[in-house]
């Protein structure tokens, strides 16, 4: 579990854990800590008399936006503090070239962690702000753009004709090395770490069985995980007159409403059955896979180590 030390400053309101606050990489929070739903509760208590529950384990699946500003103090803490072996990079070849060319914002690899290009669009820019001129209601009251593009998301991942497989190479990962601490600990990440990541990480805490209001919270942490630089992608994309959105609209376009991951959630169970069906269906796992993710993923600990998210769900109103 990550400590405050080193290049890592106070996270400024943010409730820690989940999110790990270093300058260079907004948004970054551990995904672990969540309780996991039993139909049978156990009855178990420790010596102390607390409740015995299962929970995602700590330290394995950490979010965040892109790195490129990362310092080599806080590449190191990712990797020696934090054990990050593994960046994957869901973003597309166009969008990383964009972002260099617009603010010289290199490819940023650091020492001891191996980055791994997996793009769910290979040449398609699917930033936030191509998002919102591809999906004209992606900035409006309504959901539905967001459902529509997380829809999008999920298709192009597991598109057969995608050499990289995104989606079914990050919970191969997550299901792989089978020891008790778990597959080495990786790191996901798109541009702000809301939208292609939101999903995957949605699917894997669904798969382990993760209740949805808990899956949506999550998700919508971006929404304050992000907040340091709101003003200014708010100004970015309302300025741009490709877009043609006012503030209002830019705002909720950069938002992480937990409506729209309910509504893709519930997208999933109507087209598949159910989120482990899904998976199974696009062949992001195999049955044996599924049981070795949650092998490695959840593990049993007394109630009060578990995130009390209900708490953190107040910061969002």
């Amino acid at each position: 579990m990550a400590t405050v030390d080193g290049p890592v400053s106070p996270t400024d309101g943010l409730p820690s854990p989940p999110f790990i606050s270093v300058p260079g990489l907004p948004n970054l929070r551990d995904a672990g800590g969540y309780e996991v739903a039993s139909e049978s509760p156990s009855d178990s208590k420790s010596a102390d008399g607390k409740r015995r529950i299962k929970m995602i384990r700590r330290g394995v699946l950490f979010r965040s936006s892109e790195p490129s500003k990362l310092t080599d103090e806080e590449g190191a803490y990712l990797s020696q503090q934090l054990g990050i072996r593994v960046v994957y990079d869901l973003r597309s070849a166009v969008e990383i070239t964009r972002g260099y060319n617009a603010v010289h914002f290199p490819i940023r690899e650091w020492e001891g962690s191996e980055r791994k290009f997996v793009p769910v669009f290979l040449d398609q820019d699917y930033s936030p702000e191509a998002l919102a001129l591809r999906y004209k209601n992606y900035a409006a009251e309504s959901d539905e753009g967001f459902i529509e593009a997380y829809k999008d998301i999920l298709k192009a991942a597991t598109d057969p004709a995608n050499e990289f497989q995104p989606f079914k190479t990050i919970l191969g990962h997550l299901a792989s090395s089978p020891s008790e601490q778990g597959p080495p600990p990786c790191l996901v990440h798109c541009t702000a770490g809301k939208d292609r990541t939101g999903v995957i990480v949605a699917l894997a805490l669904s798969l382990c069985g993760v209740p949805d209001e808990a899956v949506v919270h999550e998700y919508s942490l971006t929404q304050i995980g992000l907040r340091s630089r709101l003003e200014e992608l708010e100004k970015h994309v309302s300025s741009n007159p490709k877009i043609g959105i006012d503030a209002a609209g830019a705002r909720r376009m950069i938002s992480a409403r937990r409506e729209a991951m309910l509504g893709t959630l519930a997208h999933i169970r109507e087209q598949y059955g159910s989120v482990e069906e899904c998976v199974l269906k696009l062949r992001m796992l195999t049955p044996e896979g599924i049981e070795q993710l949650r092998k490695n993923l959840i593990v049993e600990c007394d109630e009060d180590e578990a995130i009390p998210w209900q708490e953190h769900a107040k910061l969002m109103l």
